[in-house]
């Protein structure tokens, strides 16, 4: 099982991933060397969006899709998903 995940960065930005371990990967963005080097200089971070995916390659779809966006689409999209 695979999650795409979206965080938001203390700076307001958003950044977007895939994890096997999802609790292990945001507390990894939030305090561990391992994290991305986008978000350890951005943190805290916090979980605003999760999915599970059978495999890596759909996760790894969506993840690519969605990093494609704009940013002003990124947000539409978590408002989308927050009204469901």
């Amino acid at each position: 099982m695979y999650y795409l995940y979206i965080l938001e960065c203390s700076d307001q930005s958003l950044y977007c991933g895939i994890a096997v371990d999802l609790n292990k990967r945001v507390s990894e963005h939030n305090s561990s060397p391992k994290a991305a080097r986008y978000t350890r200089s951005r943190r805290p971070v916090k979980l605003v969006f999760s999915k599970k995916f059978e495999n890596r390659s759909e996760a790894s779809k969506e993840e690519a899709r969605i990093k494609k966006l704009t940013r002003t689409e990124k947000l539409d999209f978590l408002k989308a998903f927050r009204k469901q």
